[in-house]
């Protein structure tokens, strides 16, 4: 009805809900694996599904001493290498142990025969999830703690040696940024509905202009607040979450796309005018000084990537509507996001000057 107000964020993707049918999932073929594979496991299982996320469907499992996490790869048609739970799962295998903030993984299974799909299960950390970027609940003080220490643990993120933790094997040939350009460009391909000329002019200027290189780190590849958890009273990260595109590239990519929350609408002027929020610059300032920067160039190229990015991943839900795998009530706003994304790509790509 015309008028209503409409649900948050918050609403519409905290907490859990009955498991949809499309998801459902055997629970007693799900507690025997668990039984074999998952240490110190005791049941009868609860299932329910998280309402949040749109690409791997995400499980609670509720036993009586312990509460844990299953994601799993969505059933039907998928795009090339997306909805890769095993990337996941590697990725927070190598990091628990160093003590960064990355749940505690239980197993993975591979075998399809067991629930249809592969998965993996992990810990359920307790905490906070905000999905608003601007903290609206919070007073100034704290606003700003949680974004320092969302930033401290991404700086210790691309500070962490990944020869060491054990993800070397993840480093190609090449610059980062080309092969997610590429990669993008690909799935925005497989999944396009109509043409949107910024986007072609993002694909073509892109590779040609990417800058180099000059670190390597892991990258999470979605590093934004509402992937992670944080302390329920403490402003502390406790669990950074949805690892599926993490890989070995260029930190700063990764930066800049969560830099690019002061540009693309999710920090609108009024938040940071209401008090608690950190400046652009005073983000990058940080940044650099945690990783031990001297400063950044190159940050309008950086914008006008993360944007091209994100358009692509937008239309990748679009595409997944079209396939019958979207697990979001809302994937379908997406399709009116790609040209607006594109669009300002293609400024910021003028800045850095594309013609």
């Amino acid at each position: 009805m015309t008028g209503e107000a409409q649900p948050t964020r918050t609403e519409l993707y905290s907490g859990v809900r009955p498991v949809e049918d499309r998801h459902r999932i055997d629970a007693d073929r799900l507690t025997a694996w668990m039984a074999a594979n998952v240490e110190g496991f005791e049941g009868p299982l609860d299932i329910r599904q998280f309402k949040g996320g749109q690409s791997n469907p995400t499980y609670q499992l509720a036993t009586p001493s312990r509460t844990y996490v299953l994601r799993r790869k969505p059933p039907g048609r998928l795009l090339p290498s997306a909805h890769a739970v095993d990337r996941e799962f590697k990725v927070i295998s190598a990091l628990h142990p160093t003590g960064f903030p990355a749940p505690r993984p239980y197993a993975l299974c591979a075998d399809e025969g067991v629930l249809g799909t592969m998965f993996y299960v992990m810990d359920k950390v307790e905490g906070r999830i905000f999905w608003d970027q601007t903290l609206p609940e919070l007073a100034p003080a704290e606003r700003h703690a949680v974004f320092m220490a969302k930033l401290k643990t991404l700086a210790d993120l691309h500070n962490t040696d990944c020869d060491a933790i054990g993800l070397g094997d993840w480093r190609r040939p090449g610059t980062y940024v080309a092969r997610q350009i590429d990669r993008w460009s690909k799935q925005y391909r497989a999944s396009e509905t109509m043409r949107h000329e910024a986007m072609e002019r993002l694909i073509d200027w892109l590779p040609r202009t990417a800058p180099d290189q000059d670190r390597t780190s892991v990258v999470h590849g979605d590093y934004r607040l509402d992937n992670m958890v944080i302390h329920p009273t403490e402003a502390r990260v406790v669990a950074v979450l949805d690892w599926e595109i993490a890989t070995v590239g260029d930190p700063l990519a990764d930066f800049t796309y969560l830099l690019s929350n002061w540009i693309n609408g999710a920090i609108p002027p009024q938040a940071l005018a209401d008090g608690g929020l950190p400046s652009q610059d005073e983000f990058v300032a940080e940044y650099c000084r945690l990783t031990g920067r001297p400063g950044l160039a190159h940050l309008d190229w950086y914008f006008a990537y993360n944007l091209f990015r994100s358009a692509a991943i937008c239309q990748g839900i679009v595409g997944r509507i079209r396939d019958g795998t979207a697990n979001s009530p809302t994937a379908a706003e997406n399709e009116a996001r790609v040209p607006v994304l594109a669009a300002m790509g293609w400024d910021y790509a003028r800045r850095a000057g594309a013609a």
